[in-house]
């Protein structure tokens, strides 16, 4: 690990009740989960927890013993942003601790509390995904990154590469966040072999994606590995092989016209409940995305003993802990290494046992409430709960 990014909190846990404000700009999928995460964990260990965030992220959402108010921090500037500022400001003079998710978050954060040696509130950013787009959108985010690095007292980035950014950036204190998967429950699931029909439907490979149909996920670059496996079974090198690709998103359109007009092997899902299931019934489950930061389908495809192809980029290997096949995120290598478990019963075997051993490792609540302890302040600090109260 490069100097100055640590992996563990450095602070003990504090028996102390401090007022922590988690504050979160849109958000879905593994950083909105991440979010309820932190404040269910911090409100069960006794501390005063307020969630600032958007309607839509807090619709649903369990927080445990936490509150949950709406902020709206939208993903690009907005009227609003200057009300947003205020309101955390006052929010902030009353907290111990803000903890704020995202870039647009954590600007949000950094401004309304000033810098560091002008606030008594301690502020932590988790940082959870790379900057991309045009050259306006990347330089936008090179300049919130350096203003979060200047006013945070610790950044959490969840994966090394954003990590090494902000201590580029002049970052103070940098760890990498603590990021465990959400455990889907099984018992509502139905019966295996209806998932497992309405997913591949006959025989052949089974392979599964789960992922936001989002250019991030790479979808373009899994539709190209299709049809390179499509001309492997056509050439007769590989058996049938089906793609079930389970997920919503603005390409949905795009992608089911150039499966039908292509006759891609892949078969769209859309959104579904029992991706656990999945999970267990797939061959090999696959991940093409261009950038990730801890991708929970990842840990998920672990704890399921399925073998697991992924493009090494960002946190991937991190999160694979070697239980994965990573690649360059190029067609031919995902297609190569997808027909190399398929057409091996030993590799595929020798994959599964690798991501059964992976699984041990893979990070728990527990550790994230370790993390967690670690962002409070020190306990010869009073807290601003037991001010209130008068102790």
């Amino acid at each position: 690990m490069t100097s100055g990014i640590t992996t563990a909190p450095t602070s003990p846990t504090c028996a102390r009740r401090w007022r922590v404000l988690e504050v979160s700009g849109s958000a879905a999928g593994g950083v909105r989960a991440h979010l309820g995460d932190c404040a269910r964990l911090l409100a069960r260990a006794g501390h005063d927890v307020l969630v600032e965030a958007p309607a839509a992220v807090l619709a649903g959402l369990d927080l445990g013993g936490a509150r949950g108010r709406a902020l709206e921090i939208g993903a690009a500037p907005a009227a609003g942003d200057a009300a947003a500022v205020a309101r955390l400001r006052l929010l902030g003079r009353r907290a111990d601790v803000v903890h704020a998710h995202g870039l647009r978050a954590g600007a949000a954060a950094a401004l309304a509390l000033g810098r560091r040696r002008d606030s008594r509130t301690r502020l932590v950013v988790t940082l959870h995904n790379l900057t991309v787009g045009g050259w306006i959108t990347r330089a936008v985010g090179a300049r919130l990154e350096r203003l979060i690095a200047a006013r945070a007292d610790l950044v959490l980035a969840v994966s090394p590469d954003l990590a090494e950014r902000a201590l580029e950036c002049g970052a103070a204190r940098v760890e990498i966040a603590v990021v465990p998967a959400p455990r889907r429950p099984s018992t509502d699931s139905p019966p295996r072999a209806s998932p497992a029909e309405s997913a591949w439907r006959g025989g052949g490979g089974r392979v599964l994606t789960a992922a936001r149909l989002a250019p991030q996920k790479g979808i373009d670059l899994l539709l190209e590995a299709a049809a390179l496996l499509q001309e492997r079974v056509n050439a007769g090198g590989l058996g049938g092989v089906v793609w079930a690709l389970a997920g919503e998103g603005p390409q949905a359109p795009a992608v089911q016209e150039r499966v039908r007009a292509s006759g891609l092997p892949v078969r769209l899902l859309g959104r579904r409940e029992d991706i656990a299931v999945l999970l267990e019934e797939a061959d090999v489950v696959v991940q093409t995305s261009l950038w990730e930061g801890q991708p929970l389908i990842i840990q998920e495809a672990l704890r399921a003993g399925t073998a697991v192809v992924a493009t090494d980029v960002g946190g991937t290997a991190l999160t694979a802990r070697g239980g994965a096949v990573l690649v360059e995120p190029r067609a031919r290598a995902v297609a190569d290494a997808i027909a190399a478990l398929l057409t091996d019963d030993s590799a595929l075997s020798d994959a599964r046992g690798r991501a059964c051993a992976a699984a041990n490792d893979l990070p728990t609540d527990d550790d994230l409430a370790d993390q967690l302890a670690g962002i409070l302040p020190p306990p010869d600090r009073a807290s601003r709960v037991d001010a209130a109260d008068g102790r």
